[in-house]
């Protein structure tokens, strides 16, 4: 199932977040390049004091212990969202609606 699931992530194309058990530690924002068998490519970026490096691995589909991806990010804070002219008025959130202060005093 994971082979699966791994595949499908490679063909998305999206960045993940890839724990391997046998090194116990954790590789960020990660792009699945391939897979050949039991080997998985991954290309990712890191940064080093003054440079940005950029890596491709390949790792045995075993030591994969766990694949996580971002799914929606949201801004902290008192901010208001968006809302698009195309949307539906039902859907729309009414202008004069107050939010609940975040440090009430």
């Amino acid at each position: 199932m994971l082979h699966r699931k791994i595949y499908q992530l490679c063909s998305d194309g999206r960045e993940v977040w890839i724990f391997l058990r046998d090194q116990q530690r954790w590789i960020e924002r990660a792009k699945i390049l391939d897979i050949e068998g039991d080997l998985v490519t991954l290309r990712y970026e890191t940064e080093e004091e003054d440079e940005n490096c950029s890596w491709e691995e390949m790792v045995r589909l075993e030591s994969i212990g766990a694949v996580t991806q971002k799914l929606a990010s949201v801004p902290k804070g008192n901010v208001e969202p968006l809302v698009s002219d195309d949307c539906p008025e039902a859907e729309q959130i009414p202008n004069n609606r107050h939010y609940p202060e975040a440090n009430p005093e």
